[in-house]
């Protein structure tokens, strides 16, 4: 057990680390997000717990308060799910002396809205002067593919950090929408290259055509005369055609596979 006044001499030489070394709340997990109080189990002072947090450290004895909050939300900030495609809209803010500002657009793939803008933000700042306390967000929309009933092949031109260096690449993807290609691009460079959603930047991107691909794996599938095969089929009645078992119920269980 240790006493106040260890606990208020360690506070003063070690300023930097008293928030990791000294922790006089329980750690409290909330999953409902709802609001909970933590006790001090000192001088049984409360603290509220507010919003979807998870752990919560205060020292309020000494006067110092500091509150680590980690919030469910933050998993949202992780590629993970679907990319979706949006097209931002930013300029620098507006002033006296510049009324109408230049305004630049991107087109990102993000899994929602805010880290679209936090990506538009990143981009911009590297070719202009200005950042998010110094612009402006004009507008944030997200591009939905019409056609998104056929197969298309996809060319993606990116560029990656690895644990070398930065490289180039080119890559080539099938999916029926763009934003599905691009979810396969996070996957597989994920798995082969071991690269992280941060260090992806894509380039470029565009619909290819037969004579465009370059990759065999799409090129096995862009014959005419492409047939797959179907190993496991299940004996039900099509359209115009007789099921191949007459019994609606059976005590034998089904074989699928004809070879």
């Amino acid at each position: 057990v240790r006493s106040k006044q260890a606990d208020d001499e360690e506070i003063m030489q070690s300023t930097d680390n008293r928030l990791h070394r000294i922790s006089y709340h329980e750690v409290v997990d909330i999953g409902d997000g709802g609001a909970v109080d933590g006790n001090c189990r000192r001088c049984n002072m409360t603290s509220p717990v507010v919003g979807n947090c998870e752990i919560t450290s205060v020292s309020c004895c000494t006067k110092l308060v500091f509150t680590v909050i980690v919030a469910q939300h933050y998993r949202i900030m992780t590629v993970c799910g679907n990319m979706r495609r949006f097209q931002v809209v930013g300029r620098k803010a507006a002033t006296d002396e510049n009324p109408n500002p230049e305004a630049y657009r991107m087109i990102i793939f993000a899994t929602n809205a805010v880290i679209a803008k936090s990506k538009f933000w990143y981009y911009l700042h590297q070719f202009r002067k200005m950042k998010k306390t110094t612009g402006e967000i004009l507008d944030c929309v997200e591009l939905v593919e019409t056609k998104d009933r056929t197969v298309k092949t996809y060319g993606i031109w990116l560029r990656y950090d690895s644990r070398s260096g930065t490289h180039n690449m080119y890559r080539e993807f099938r999916d029926t929408t763009l934003c599905g290609a691009v979810t396969q691009l996070y996957d597989e460079m994920a798995g082969r290259h071991r690269t992280r959603p941060r260090s992806l930047q894509i380039i470029r991107t565009a619909v290819l055509k037969t004579a465009d691909i370059k990759r065999p794996n799409p090129m096995q599938y862009a014959k005419r005369n492409v047939k797959f095969p179907l190993p496991h089929r299940v004996e039900s009645a099509k359209r115009g055609q007789k099921a191949l078992s007459d019994r609606t119920f059976t005590t034998v269980r089904p074989t699928t596979y004809f070879g």
